[in-house]
């Protein structure tokens, strides 16, 4: 029963996950979730930082909260610097199955990128943060905050094709075939019809003309000589 509860929550994030956050189960655990977050603005901008989600057995009892872990370096507040793991319990001290579900722990996650001012928070809570640290900073050296964030989100950049085992969550990057492809089309198709404003060439970056099957197995075989396949006939 406890499953087929997860399982529903899990469908109703197709429709009401906050936006910027991505939920993916594990192939062989039905608690185990694998996830990223992307922030889109604040100190954090261009951050995306990966997390895992994992119900314990009793999920759905009350008191029983989901245990939420960066494994991206997240200097932040509300994450603890040696575990990775975002203080959940402390924001939602009681639990209840009835009010609280995946959704609430996943704008929670979200929501500590965006925090402007820790003063707003009452006393008790500041005191639980698990990175006093990064609170401590926050408060004196608001500059220096600032900076330790914006190192930890070029490290998030750094880290984001570095995939853990087992992860569902993977970032691909773009093959080098890739990249030529498309700037051999952008050279050659941005330039199509010049007939912006003043008579001028169109901007490569604003394509908009019509390519079709000849010419991209063209630029297919042209970047395929390029990189040495001998897959494709030469001349």
């Amino acid at each position: 029963m406890r499953d087929y509860k997860l399982s529903i929550e899990y469908r109703h994030l197709k429709q009401h996950c906050p936006g910027g956050v991505f939920l993916v189960p594990s192939f062989d655990d039905l608690r185990l979730f694998h996830g990223a977050v992307f922030v889109r603005r604040g100190a954090f901008t261009n951050g995306i930082f990966k997390f895992t989600l994992r119900c314990p057995p009793r999920y759905n009892d009350a008191g029983t909260h989901p245990r939420v872990c960066f494994s991206s370096y997240v200097y932040n507040p509300h994450v603890d610097p040696e575990t990775g793991e975002v203080d959940i319990p402390a924001a939602y001290p009681e639990w209840d199955p009835s009010k609280h579900f995946l959704v609430t722990a996943l704008t929670y996650v979200k929501r500590i990128f965006y925090v402007k001012d820790y003063r707003e928070l009452p006393e008790r809570e500041r005191s639980e943060l698990p990175n006093q640290e990064a609170l401590r900073l926050f408060q004196t050296d608001v500059d220096g905050y600032l900076r330790r964030v914006l190192e930890c989100v070029k490290e998030s950049q750094r880290g984001m094709y570095m995939n853990d085992p087992g992860c569902t969550v993977k970032f691909t990057k773009d093959e080098k075939c890739h990249e030529m492809m498309m700037e051999m089309m952008k050279e050659r198709f941005g330039r199509r019809g010049g007939d912006g404003e003043g008579g001028g060439e169109k901007d490569a970056d604003d394509a908009s003309g019509v390519v079709t099957r000849e010419d991209t197995l063209e630029i297919v075989e042209q970047v395929a000589q390029k990189l040495g396949d001998f897959g494709f006939p030469e001349g």
